[in-house]
């Protein structure tokens, strides 16, 4: 065999290695898992860790509900088709957010952001978190719970024997009443309560928190916590009230509670001093 036949055979061979290597490195990568994305802090994955969990992608859920024309011109009681456009946008987004977590595998989503734009003709509700499972498997199959937790309560929550149930959440807008012209100009030159105000936004609240607790109690929670609210008047009809409540339903695990010691954390940063530099001179 010349030297030049024999070239191209270790040629054809290394080619050949080439392939088969990177063959191998081609198969192995689809049997990892892919790389993982999400928005939590760095101490909140290694508190996440700890625990058994893992990130596995960030998630979205979101629902947009119209509005009927109409529907916030004066007039007395609650605004029954606002409230119902809120509640089944924040429906939508939390059932999307569970088929997406479901997609990738996730068992739950944690530190969720809840976001609600109200509009004239439509309301707007969005939900941002982090899908995660247990590396074990150990959490019973199911529907794929939905948190506005942070991993640290999350994990605090785990330790101490309870379960996520899912998000609940409540709404309510609710008409001012008219004032007549009189009781207008005499507030208006008076520091009095605006009691009309005052009982729109009682009774929004009302109905919004009874919402959240029914919401609870549907998904056979004890409790709810991490609780936020947002209300105020409409900046486009500033005598209608709204008030939206959520938070994170929980339950205790069949094992039972479980009690935490706590532990002391004390910081070495040292909190920055502010001086003037002539305060230096002798």
């Amino acid at each position: 065999m010349s030297d030049q036949t024999d070239w191209q055979v270790r040629r054809q061979r290394i080619r050949d290695a080439v392939r088969e290597l990177y063959g191998s490195q081609q198969a192995s990568s689809t049997r990892t898992e892919r790389a993982v994305t999400s928005d939590l802090s760095i101490d909140e994955g290694l508190i996440l860790h700890s625990i058994g969990w893992e990130p596995v992608e960030l998630v979205c859920g979101a629902g947009v509900y119209s509005v009927p024309q109409g529907s916030w011109q004066w007039a007395i009681g609650e605004i029954q088709a606002a409230s119902f456009a809120a509640t089944n946008a924040l429906e939508k987004a939390a059932g999307r957010l569970e088929q997406e977590c479901g997609q990738v595998g996730g068992a739950g989503v944690i530190g969720v952001q809840v976001g609600v734009s109200v509009e004239r003709h439509a309301v707007n509700a969005v939900l941002v978190g982090t899908a995660v499972v247990p590396r074990s498997g150990s959490r019973s199959k199911g529907a794929p719970f939905v948190s506005d937790l942070s991993a640290r309560d999350f994990a605090l929550l785990e330790n101490a024997g309870w379960e996520v149930c899912g998000l609940a959440y409540g709404t309510s807008f609710v008409h001012v009443p008219r004032r007549s012209a009189g009781t207008t100009m005499k507030q208006a030159s008076q520091n009095v309560e605006l009691t009309y105000f005052t009982e729109a936004m009682y009774s929004a609240r009302e109905s919004a928190m009874e919402r959240m607790q029914s919401s609870a109690i549907s998904q056979a929670a004890t409790g709810v916590v991490a609780v936020q609210v947002s209300e105020g008047p409409m900046e486009f009809a500033s005598h209608a009230i709204g008030f939206t409540a959520w938070g994170t339903a929980v339950r205790v695990t069949p094992g039972g509670h479980r009690y935490l010691k706590p532990q002391v954390a004390v910081s070495l940063n040292d909190p920055a001093s502010l001086f003037e530099a002539a305060s230096l001179r002798g």
